[in-house]
């Protein structure tokens, strides 16, 4: 593990120890607000952000901060993803959080000229850390990890449907569930993306694409040996504000897939 990861790593864990798991399954009613329909942000939420934030410049002084709650409270935060910068998911999977079930975690990206070139992905509830450096691997706890399939056919495929639009829907239900095992999506992109490495799950599918949700998972997951992509095969940019996305366990499995959603017909949201 490399001294940047063990300092990222103990960063997490004390934010985690310190705002965020005390209020698991303890959240009072009025410290969960819902900042649109179906879209939650907790006390934990926000102080965590504060505490990484300051602990991230630190480690970094040059690196400006992009968190998803600055963002809510200032889109033009969103400016600076093209630049150098931290992007912070002070707990991924907030509303199960906030429902006391599921999964949730800290994810953690730094950024330049649009591409990840680090993310740390923590689970306080399994103290599990994943990370991963451009062009160096993935690991979990200290250890190289490798995608794999699962194996099963045909192929597990996850997605977060109700980010699609109906017509999407429709397109997905009738085109696209018919070739896979559809498997429950965890609500989390923290626990989608190790899923999909660990041969839980072979590909998902992603229409929102926020840089907080993904700027760290989808560089876990291609720096293992999988494909995580547009569907028209392009790098994931945290700044171009596009939607759709494939994570995949193997080239393979992506391009299967996206084959698929071409010959459907399905395209993301404009």
């Amino acid at each position: 593990m490399s001294v940047l990861d063990r300092e990222i790593l103990a960063l997490m864990r004390d934010v985690a120890e310190r705002i965020i798991m005390p209020r698991h399954q303890a959240l009072k009613a009025t410290e969960i607000i819902e900042k649109a329909d179906d879209d939650l942000v907790t006390i934990a939420d926000r102080e965590a952000e504060v505490a990484l934030a300051e602990g991230l410049a630190k480690l970094h002084p040059e690196a400006a901060i992009v968190g998803e709650e600055s963002v809510h409270a200032d889109p033009s935060v969103m400016d600076r993803l093209s630049g150098t910068c931290w992007i912070i998911d002070p707990i991924d999977g907030t509303s199960n959080f906030a429902n006391g079930t599921g999964h949730f975690g800290i994810m953690v990206a730094l950024a330049e000229e649009g591409f990840a070139k680090g993310g740390w992905i923590y689970d306080p509830q399994r103290d599990r850390f994943c990370a991963a450096h451009r062009g160096q691997g993935a690991r979990i706890d200290g250890e190289t990890v490798t995608a794999r399939a699962s194996g099963a056919n045909p192929p597990r495929l996850a997605a977060m449907t109700k980010f699609m639009t109906p017509q999407q829907r429709r397109r997905f239900e009738l085109e696209i569930v018919p070739n896979y095992t559809l498997v429950h999506a965890p609500g989390a992109a923290c626990e989608q993306y190790p899923l999909t490495v660990l041969g839980e799950h072979d590909v998902a599918i992603y229409e929102r694409t926020l840089p907080w949700d993904h700027a760290a998972g989808s560089l876990f997951l291609n720096e293992a040996g999988g494909a995580c992509l547009r569907l028209d095969g392009t790098p994931y940019r945290v700044d171009d504000g596009r939607r759709g996305m494939v994570g995949a366990a193997n080239r393979d499995l992506f391009d299967q897939l996206v084959v698929r959603l071409s010959a459907a017909g399905y395209q993301p949201a404009a």
